[in-house]
């Protein structure tokens, strides 16, 4: 396992880097290539961590070693891999991702690519309490913002995130909400009534 390669940034692309050291090339897959622009010409040091498949090895860089730490742990989590984990590294700032974990934050956790509601509560599930030491004195946890379907049976759930997908908003959703929690209905008859009181 390679620890850090020291070395001249040659290339830049908008996948990966290239770190020539002994006459070697190193294609270095990193989150931001671009952020290491201002060190092209110029020798870097760059944390690595080497993925290896069966058809595939490829390395990864990052400029910390806690990029690094978040990414490995990223990747212990059911439903990430490499290149959905480098996504969300690619943010910059840890400080961030590891409060909305530590605070339950969902709906902050589904804006980085590929991490749906699904992926961001395994995220929690898997994380949370494990990453503090990253940051621990920057960490600050808030309350998550709550999401309107929090709180509601599964089939009430389903059929709220189905009308969201459909393009509904918050705003409309809540006004009809009270009345669809009186009922005890599949997600499909929710749909059809949350339809028939917003046509209203």
């Amino acid at each position: 396992m390679y620890e850090y390669i020291k070395g001249t940034v040659t290339d830049i692309s908008p996948e990966y880097i290239v770190i020539e050291t002994g006459q070697i090339g190193y294609q270095i897959m990193t989150g931001n290539p671009f952020s290491f622009s201002s060190l092209e010409g110029q020798e870097t040091k760059v944390y690595l961590y080497q993925h290896v498949r069966e058809d595939n090895i490829s390395l990864f860089g990052f400029q910390t070693a806690e990029e690094r730490y978040l990414f490995k742990k990223l990747l212990g989590v059911s439903g990430i891999g490499p290149k959905s984990a480098l996504a969300i590294i690619a943010a910059g700032d840890p400080v961030p991702l590891i409060s909305a974990i530590e605070a339950e934050d969902d709906v902050y956790l589904t804006k980085f690519p590929s991490v749906g509601k699904k992926t961001a509560r395994q995220i929690i599930l898997d994380l949370k309490g494990k990453l503090a030491d990253v940051a621990a004195d920057q960490i600050t946890v808030q309350k998550a913002t709550k999401d309107i379907s929090d709180g509601l049976p599964p089939a009430l759930e389903e059929a709220v995130l189905a009308l969201e997908a459909l393009g509904y908003s918050t705003r409309e959703l809540k006004k009809v909400l009270p009345k669809l929690e009186k009922e005890v209905l599949t997600s499909n008859d929710y749909i059809k009534l949350a339809l028939q009181l917003m046509t209203k």
